[in-house]
Order: structure tokens, then sequence, then C-alpha cells
């Protein structure tokens, strides 16, 4: 730990990046580092790299994010690009998992950040009803060269349109639900990755919420994660109700434009017996 302070200590008047202040922070992962030997300096490099690149990044979500808004099934879109503390502690939190998938040599540096945390771009759509979901999917899959598609579920949930799609289904034990897609476009001769999230508003609200309590607590207390699921019960219930209610309208309104049209049709039928009898009295 002493030889670890020092190496802070040097490396922080190197850069304006201070690790210090980053560790103080996020103290959790001061033993993640040290557990997986994860190299100081590349982590401060790769920050002052994200932030260079940062403007571009930004342009390039609200593009995206315009091409997304011009389906009529969206009702909002929301495009963020990872603050550059977070992308840091996200570096930190998944070396472990990439040490098991390339060996325990690796390192995440400024030559591969970029391809393998893939939500650097990050583009949330959301729509009010359960079955727009389709029409907003044919535009990303149509639009966008699609690397990974996964739908976040719970479990109970029905899950045949996206296994009619062939799509990963993941369920989540928090309850959180959501389609992921990532997708990748080539802006300049560097390949950009970015992450579109689509779900209802309900499941927005829940998932908002969600995502505060898990920053918030490094463990989630017992009371609130009981409550939490049931929120969550009861946004899958607000969910089900409002299709319903979609449906039930969407037929209704149908049925009402076919029985105007049906007495439109009567009455002139009406008239035209009318005026037929009219003339079989006069000639009489």
């Amino acid at each position: 730990m002493i030889l670890l302070w020092i190496e802070l200590e040097e490396l922080t008047m190197k850069k304006s990046f201070n690790i210090e202040e980053f560790l103080q922070k996020y103290p959790h992962t001061k033993d993640v580092i040290e557990k997986n030997n994860i190299n100081i300096e590349n982590l401060i490099d790769i920050y002052e790299d994200y932030i260079e690149y940062k403007n571009s990044y930004d342009n390039q979500a609200e593009f995206i994010a315009n091409i997304l808004r011009s389906e009529s099934m969206v009702h909002s879109v929301k495009s963020r690009i990872k603050e550059p503390e977070r992308l840091i502690e996200k570096i930190i939190r998944k070396t472990e998992d990439r040490k098991l998938k390339y060996g325990d040599d690796f390192q995440f540096t400024v030559d591969n950040y970029k391809n393998e945390i893939n939500d650097l771009i990050g583009i949330r759509v959301i729509h009010i009803f359960k079955d727009q979901w389709r029409e907003i999917h044919e535009l990303i899959t149509n639009t966008w060269n699609v690397i990974e598609i996964t739908a976040n579920v719970r479990d109970g949930d029905n899950i045949k349109v996206f296994e009619d799609l062939d799509i990963e289904v993941r369920s989540k034990a928090s309850g959180y639900r959501s389609v992921h897609y990532l997708v990748e476009f080539y802006p300049t001769n560097q390949k950009v990755i970015a992450e579109i999230q689509v779900r209802t508003i309900f499941e927005e609200a829940y998932g908002e919420i969600d995502h505060r309590l898990r920053y918030s607590h490094y463990e989630i207390p017992e009371i609130l994660q009981s409550n939490l699921l049931l929120f969550n019960r009861i946004v899958g219930s607000a969910d089900e109700m409002a299709s319903l209610i979609n449906n039930l309208s969407t037929d209704w309104c149908e049925k009402e434009i076919n029985y105007k049209k049906t007495i439109q049709e009567q009455e002139e039928e009406i008239k035209r017996l009318k005026s037929k009898m009219t003339w079989i009295d006069v000639n009489n």
C-alpha cells in the first residue's frame, strides 16, 4: 500500500487528473487496483485521452439521437457521454473480468479502452406503449450495424417477442427491464460503438430510481431492496394496463368509425328509398 501511494503522488504531479481525489471519491476501487495490479499511469492516460475525444462523442451522440427522434413511435430521446471519472471507475471494476477473458497480463490502455467499454456514447429511447418497441427495433436494425442485442427482463415476463427475433434474453433479479443495442459506425476512419437503450416510460421511471439507489449505496439495504422490488411489480402492472387501455382505445375508435360509416350508409339508403317512393306516388 505504501508503494501505491508513492506512485500516486508522483503521477498526480505529472497529470491533471487527480488520482488521490478520485480514490477518496471511490474508496472501493483501492483494493481492486491492488488486487488486479492495475497500472495507475494507464488510468491517467486513458482519462486524458478521453477528455480529448469527449466533444467529438457529444456530436456523434446527438446525431444518433436526432435519427431516433424521427420515428413516430418514439416519445423522447436522451443522449449522454460517459463522465470521465465514471469511465475510470468502470475500467477498474471491469479489469478482473477482462483478465479472466484475456489472461492475467491484460491491462486497459489508451489503445484498447474504446473497444472494450461500449457505453462511452449512451442513447436512451423512451416509448409509451410496449408494442411500440417493434417499430423502433426495426429502425435501429435497418439504420446501423447492430453487433449485439440484449433484452433485460424480469422472471415471469412474456419473452416470446424476443425469442421470435432470436434476441438474447437476460433475467435481472433487480427487475430492471430494457432492450440494449450495441451499434457500430464510422463517422471517421475510426470505428465508434454506441449503446442504445429502448424502454417504456414506466420502465424509465423505475430504471432511474434503481440507478440512483445503486450509485448512492455500495450495497442496497434490505428494506430498500424489498420496496424497490414491490415498486417494480407496480411498474410492470402499469405497463400492462397502459397497453390494455391503448388497445381498447384503438379497437373502440375502429368500431366507432365503422358504426358511423354504417349509420351513414343506412341514412343514404333510406333517402334513396324515400326518393323512389315519392317518384312512384307522383306517377300514380
